[in-house]
């Protein structure tokens, strides 16, 4: 059961690293100083809770997949990073709050991937390795993007005279993300099937056992996003930002569904989809 727990833990790490870079994409300059730091509050609270959540697990000692010494100090010095950060908001150092950004994102980046390989199936030279990381990232930075795109989308009740530029923008990465995340996927399992043992085999077991799952898990996560990205494309046009934040809205429950569905794959096929 501890595998089993972990794997859905992911899901709140994954919100922290995508949510962090998501921080990123709208203009700093541009928005108030309380945008990034509600939003950041929030990215660091998913660490905490992920990051508590694989310590219990690893202190239950229920077996399954415990975390690693080098995954264990990767989080923490990652939830750590983000908290220098949020506290930089605070002041005018914008040097040393530029260079918490880069590092939370750098460590964020890389525990990710150590997280992804401990899932790893296959050799270390082989395809898994780098597809694992690719594949968790991308899901992070979409899960990032469409909170937010959510999150900013309700400062607009605030700032009342903000510039349609910065949602634009957030906008337009998540669905640059979203579609990378699905090319992603897809590689993956072409790529997983050629590759050696026992890729083929994780892969064979998918089809056989869960194609129905996998099916669900792309219709109601990327495709159903992009759905709505065309949606809130036409909102931005008018432009209409509340109409647009409550598409985000539905969009973050699709990919988390999305993203939830696969994390139940990775667990019964140890495959990142």
């Amino acid at each position: 059961m501890a595998r089993f727990s972990a794997c859905f833990l992911l899901v709140f790490g994954q919100l922290a690293v995508g949510g962090i870079a998501a921080l990123a994409v709208p203009p700093f300059g541009v928005l108030e100083r309380g945008f990034y730091k509600s939003s950041a509050g929030l990215f660091l609270g998913c660490a905490v809770v992920y990051l508590a959540g694989r310590l219990a697990l690893a202190l239950r000692g229920a077996g399954g997949s415990p975390i690693g010494g080098v995954e264990l100090a990767l989080w923490v010095s990652f939830t750590l990073a983000v908290a220098v950060y949020l506290a930089s908001l605070w002041g005018d150092a914008a040097r040393r709050r530029a260079r918490a950004y880069a590092l939370s994102l750098l460590l964020g980046l890389a525990a990710l991937a150590a997280s992804a390989n401990a899932y790893r199936v296959g050799p270390l030279l082989s395809p898994a390795t780098f597809l694992y990381p690719l594949a968790f990232v991308t899901g992070a930075l979409t899960l990032g993007a469409v909170a937010g795109g959510m999150l900013l989308g309700h400062w607009y009740l605030i700032d009342l005279g903000l510039s349609i530029v910065p949602l634009r923008r957030l906008f337009d990465y998540f669905v640059a993300v979203l579609i990378a995340h699905l090319a992603v996927l897809l590689l993956t399992l072409v790529a997983m099937r050629v590759a050696p043992a026992p890729g083929p085999a994780a892969v064979a077991t998918l089809w056989q056992d869960y194609a129905g799952l996998f099916a669900v898990r792309v219709l109601v996560g990327p495709l159903a996003a992009l759905g709505l990205g065309y949606l809130i494309h036409r909102t931005l046009l008018i432009p209409q930002t509340m109409a647009a934040t409550g598409l985000f809205y539905i969009a973050i429950l699709f990919v988390m569904v999305g993203e939830i569905i696969g994390r139940l794959i990775l667990f019964r096929t140890s495959l990142p989809l």
